[in-house]
């Protein structure tokens, strides 16, 4: 086997020129937080650090940056006849917001003894929702909105929890009336609709190829496991269950266990209709 095409992305890139060596690059750059969505021939083999990255039917693959990706990784893509095509992604680092949220309450921020096996059966229906296998939607055109409204809390904010630290945050919360419909950002299969402890009533939507949204606090949830939704289904209305300090929407994106930023996906908030 041959290496071919090997490409170094510095970390302070944000070129709209980032190329990937054996494929069509669709959106996203190397950042932490974004999701790099992309196209290569269906028969070829992309891998991630030596890990394989599933491929769709049509040659589409993503490749995901957590909050905190330090080092660099390598792409390849192999082709039929061996021939490996490198990119070095070095993802270029963010400086993140610090969120003080005060009035939960106790059992939210340090959780009694007697809800501690609870919160872990949580994790794991959690974990298994989003490694199910589904159809690939159609998130790779873009998410949209799933409500509109003021965002009161953005992706990798270290929050400090009645005055304690806690994890940073991997959602956007859009704050909106009580009630107010929840659409899907893009086409998908309903893996878990569930009352969590700490998230409330949650549905997580699977989109494909390890890709997942999931949406907390919800009031009520119009779905249940196995439902395929379309872009613009509605999966629920907006709430404040769980650990909420009022009505607002915590919207989560994953790929492959890595907390992706949803707004850098969406893009700009659309203005708000006029009343």
């Amino acid at each position: 086997m041959s290496a071919t095409g090997a490409t170094t992305l510095h970390a302070q890139s944000t070129s709209p020129f980032f190329v990937i060596n054996g494929a069509d690059v669709i959106s996203g750059y190397p950042l932490e937080g974004h999701l790099i969505m992309a196209r290569t021939a269906p028969d070829h083999k992309v891998t991630l650090d030596g890990t394989p990255v599933t491929v769709a039917d049509d040659g589409l693959f993503v490749i995901g940056f957590h909050r905190d990706s330090d080092d660099d990784t390598t792409l390849s893509i192999t082709d039929g006849n061996g021939s490996i095509s490198t990119t070095i992604l070095s993802p270029a680092q963010r400086d993140y917001n610090i969120q003080r949220i005060d009035g939960l309450q106790k059992s939210m921020v340090t959780p009694p003894q007697e809800v501690l096996d609870r919160i872990r059966a949580d994790s794991k229906k959690v974990r298994e929702a989003r490694v199910v296998p589904a159809p690939t939607g159609d998130f790779w055109r873009g998410l949209d909105w799933p409500v509109l409204g003021r965002i009161s809390g953005v992706y990798g904010s270290q929050r400090i929890l009645n005055g304690k630290p806690r994890a940073p945050h991997y959602g956007i919360d859009i704050a909106a009336p009580l009630g107010t419909p929840v659409h899907a950002p893009a086409s998908g299969t309903i893996t878990l609709a569930y009352d969590l402890y700490f998230s409330g009533l949650t549905v997580i939507l699977n989109h494909g190829l390890g890709v997942n949204s999931t949406f907390l606090h919800l009031d009520e949830m119009a779905v249940r496991v196995g439902d395929k939704v379309e872009r613009g289904g509605v999966i629920g209305t907006l709430g404040s269950t769980g650990r909420s300090t009022g009505p607002h929407l915590d919207w989560r994106i994953d790929w492959q266990g890595r907390r992706i930023d949803a707004a850098l996906i969406a893009g700009p908030m659309p203005d708000l209709p006029e009343s």
